[in-house]
């Protein structure tokens, strides 16, 4: 999508369509557009609604003129709903769109324009990739009408739409069918994102490598699937980059989940295709990085394989050891993403990675607790956590901290191995697996992200992630986090 700044008058842009925000508590073309009143003459006044998901559509001599509501404007989430609002209502037309930034919105121009642009990119997303006719459309071009900072806004609004891009890639990622996006399918997208972009290297370890360097819980739970696993490490070095940081992303990304020989039920099985959503956010995340030049080292680790029942699956009772040398307990061969975790949070820290953040859809009890709009995040220290939650607010990937505490760690120990990968007492369910992966972490700064609500979705949302399936969730906090970062 081609993006421009104008200056905020209708008639120095041309659009096919003109995009207004309608505030609660404005008056009547509070816009400030003088000349679109007479298109909107048409209207009713209460057909020009400030409700989040509501838009009047005119068409007059002078083209088509869009209102639609943001609420009270206050969040960034009123602006995106309202732009994937106007998404949907020209998904079938396409074209060129006109938004106006409303200078009485509470907030800034650059901030309408990156949440203007994510609301358009995301809610205009198809997830119906294997669909023989697609007849949804993104707009071709999106004019920003503005009279304040138009150098800012144009930067703000450009690279929001290089991550809503990737975002959408990640999304693709999670809604790939198991029977295409193989393990091995899944490092040659790596591998291909990379070859696009300088200072961006990917690569896979084979079951082979992982053998050598003594992965036994990652091959453990790929024994019983006829695909091979890969351990997927990506490099980002730009230049400029600081010295003393290395941004450790860790993904677990199984490919298909069918819990293993502790077979899930098979309601929605058929959306555990999406279990490698973690993965593929960190996947698409790196690429975004490095497409905007973030003047950020970056390490990742994506852990990919399937989690099958077979005859050469891992059992419950099975003890597995791990790269560092830990050995686990098998409880719950459906409790895999934290087994196969454990060996690439160790590889991610024994490749250089000083601050590591893992993404995983990792437990039900958390999609229970936050539903679909938060993640959860565990971290140590507690400044490093909340660090990363706050990039997950500042972004629009929402995320809420979590406590640990070292008593948890008797949760997790075993009679007969050094730890359990669960408990089953029933309880602390997503704590108790945080706890687990700390104890792969290694030293320095670590966070968990269990985004298994927020991740991939078996209902719509309803908002500006309106779609079944994949939502990129990850890729807007981890550019946002390296922004933090940099120098």
């Amino acid at each position: 999508m081609l993006i421009e700044v104008a200056p905020r008058r209708v008639e120095a842009a041309t659009f096919d369509t003109l995009a207004v925000p309608v505030r609660a508590g404005a008056p009547r073309h509070a816009a400030g557009l003088e000349a679109i009143a007479a298109r909107l003459g048409a209207l009713e006044q209460g057909e020009l609604r400030s409700d989040l998901g509501q838009a009047a559509v005119l068409h007059g001599d002078g083209g088509r003129v869009v209102a639609a509501g943001v609420g009270d404007g206050s969040d960034p989430d009123d602006l995106r709903w309202a732009a994937a609002t106007v998404a949907n209502k020209l998904a079938h037309v396409g074209g060129r769109v006109g938004w106006a930034i409303d200078p009485a919105l509470p907030l800034p121009a650059p901030e309408q324009a990156i949440a203007v642009v994510e609301g358009l990119v995301l809610g205009g997303y198809d997830p119906g990739l294997w669909k023989h006719e697609r007849t949804r459309r993104v707009p071709d071009a999106l004019v920003l009408l503005t009279d304040e900072d138009r150098d800012a806004v144009l930067a703000a609004a450009r690279r929001a739409a290089v991550v809503a891009r990737w975002a959408n890639r990640a999304r693709d990622l999670a809604n790939e069918p198991a029977n295409t996006l193989t393990p091995a399918a899944l490092a040659r997208y790596a591998e291909g994102f990379a070859a696009e972009h300088a200072h961006l290297t990917a690569d896979a370890l084979g079951p082979e490598q992982a053998a050598e360097l003594g992965m036994g819980a990652f091959l453990g739970v790929a024994a019983g699937s006829h695909q091979p696993p890969r351990m997927i490490v990506m490099r980002y070095d730009p230049p400029g980059a600081r010295g003393d940081i290395v941004l450790g992303l860790v993904g677990k990304a199984i490919t298909f989940d069918t819990g293993g020989i502790s077979l899930k039920p098979p309601l929605y099985m058929e959306d555990m295709k999406g279990d490698m959503a973690g993965g593929g956010a960190v996947i698409a995340g790196m690429a975004a990085l490095a497409e905007l030049g973030a003047p950020v080292s970056a390490l990742a680790v994506v852990a990919a394989t399937e989690n099958m029942a077979g005859g050469g699956a891992y059992r419950p009772g099975d003890i597995l050891r791990a790269g560092n040398g830990t050995t686990i307990e098998v409880v719950d061969t459906d409790a895999e993403g934290r087994i196969v975790l454990a060996d690439a949070l160790w590889y991610a820290r024994r490749e250089g990675a000083t601050h590591i953040v893992d993404f995983a859809t990792l437990t039900g009890t958390m999609e229970k607790a936050l539903g679909d709009l938060y993640a959860g995040v565990y971290g140590a220290p507690a400044e490093w956590r909340d660090e990363v939650v706050a990039a997950g607010e500042a972004s629009g990937d929402h995320a809420w901290p979590f406590p640990l505490h070292p008593r948890y760690r008797r949760f997790i120990e075993s009679d007969f191995a050094d730890l359990k990968n669960l408990n089953r007492r029933g309880q602390g369910g997503p704590t108790y697996a945080a706890e687990f992966l700390r104890h792969f972490a290694g030293e320095g700064p670590w966070a968990h992200i269990d985004m298994a609500g927020t991740g991939f979705f078996t209902w719509s949302r309803g908002d500006y992630l309106w779609q079944r399936g994949g939502t990129g969730y990850g890729v807007r906090l981890i550019v946002e986090l390296a922004r933090r970062l940099a120098p």
